[in-house]
């Protein structure tokens, strides 16, 4: 497994809060900057966190957030690129595979987000996630409209932002202070991967910020229950499709699509807690682009459709009822691989299977049938 690092930055004066830095102001009982730090020491795929701070925030630091279970913190430099080169230099005894680099003022980073980041890297040597530009664009120098901006390839980038340790010590090494490690990476001509943001990732830069964030945590969110249910039947074949992966086997699932009966559940589940209809609302059988379709790409929809109304998976049950092919020596797979789809701990998945005693289509062999329960916190 490989071994990830979260660098907090948290070196800088905040001056336009007056007074103390901002990442030390209280945000719902506690530091800002202690809020983001927690974030990562409790999450189950970050391994350490090290902190960044300021030539003279030893003592606030202490008093803040002392008592985490981090590492000792380590002084930033002059720019935030100086402090991201002290933290690698810091961390670099503990040889880590990976590195996590997050700004401090970003307290209401999620489990999911940081998930999702460190999900992309298995794949992707540097990462950051991005949410769609809402507004209207326009370039106005000198305050006076000179053009509209096509916003439609454009994203706002948050942190964390992810990357190969090795990378971004090579981006740190050859290039000069950028606004974020992103665009050192990008000046070796490394292509950055897009993962989804949040829109309550907010960085907190003036008074109002914070304001907001308050209102963020005091919204009070309810779990909503989603159930699905999907039959396909057993054909002839080279392979089932189901979670996800595909059981080598003398048997197929025939449907429209590649016929995955799991991830339809599962689909039908996330859609269900949002009350917008099922699978073939969406993606009818009747359309010809859907025609052996991969299903990972329907439960990625329902996914981003529960993320688009600030929705948080909490946790999904699957269960597979079928006779053949056996389920038990690909669960892990399964589980891992609906994880990978959804960008989510694969703690919050479980994949169960059953026969029904020979009784029935599934007891005969002729059908593989799946239940999917989905839990959602939604803001109330």
């Amino acid at each position: 497994m490989p071994t990830t690092i979260a660098i907090v930055v948290g070196g800088g004066s905040g001056s336009r809060f007056g007074g103390p830095p901002k990442q030390y102001r209280r945000l719902a009982g506690g530091a800002i900057f202690r809020r983001a730090l927690a974030a990562f020491a409790a999450h189950p795929r970050i391994d350490a966190v090290q902190p960044v701070i300021g030539a003279d925030d030893g003592a606030r630091f202490a008093a803040a957030c002392g008592d985490l279970p981090v590492r000792a913190p380590v002084t930033g430099g002059g720019s935030r690129s100086a402090s991201v080169r002290a933290a690698l230099d810091a961390v670099l005894a503990d040889a880590p595979d990976r590195v996590l680099i997050h700004d401090a003022a970003r307290p209401l980073v999620s489990p999911a987000l940081i998930a999702r980041v460190v999900a992309a890297l298995d794949h992707h040597a540097a990462v950051v996630p991005g949410v769609a530009v809402r507004d209207t664009l326009k370039r106005a120098p000198a305050g006076t409209i000179e053009a509209t901006v096509d916003r439609r390839d454009v994203v706002a980038v948050q942190t964390p932002q992810g990357f190969a340790c090795a990378l971004l010590r090579e981006a740190h090494a050859r290039g000069d202070d950028a606004t974020d490690d992103a665009g050192l990476v990008e000046r070796l001509g490394v292509p950055v991967h897009v993962v989804e943001g949040e829109m309550t990732n907010l960085k907190i830069t003036e008074p109002d910020d914070l304001a907001l964030a308050e209102r963020w945590l005091a919204t009070p969110r309810v779990p909503r229950v989603g159930t699905g249910f999907d039959v396909h039947r057993l054909a002839a074949g080279d392979g089932v499709v189901l979670g996800g992966i595909t059981i080598p086997c003398g048997l197929r699932l025939v449907g429209h699509s590649d016929a995955d009966v799991a991830l339809h559940a599962l689909t039908d589940a996330l859609l269900g807690t949002l009350g917008v209809g099922d699978i073939g609302t969406l993606f009818p059988p009747s359309e010809d682009r859907w025609r052996g379709a991969d299903s990972a790409l329907f439960l990625v929809e329902a996914g981003r459709r529960v993320g688009s109304v600030g929705g948080a998976i909490a946790h999904l049950d699957l269960t597979i009822l079928a006779e053949r092919p056996k389920i038990g020596p690909h669960r892990a797979a399964m589980r891992a691989r609906v994880a990978e789809i959804l960008e989510l701990d694969v703690e919050r998945v479980s994949v169960k299977a059953t026969t029904t005693e020979k009784l029935g289509f599934t007891g005969r062999g002729e059908g593989i049938a799946a239940q999917a329960a989905a839990t959602v916190l939604y803001p109330a």
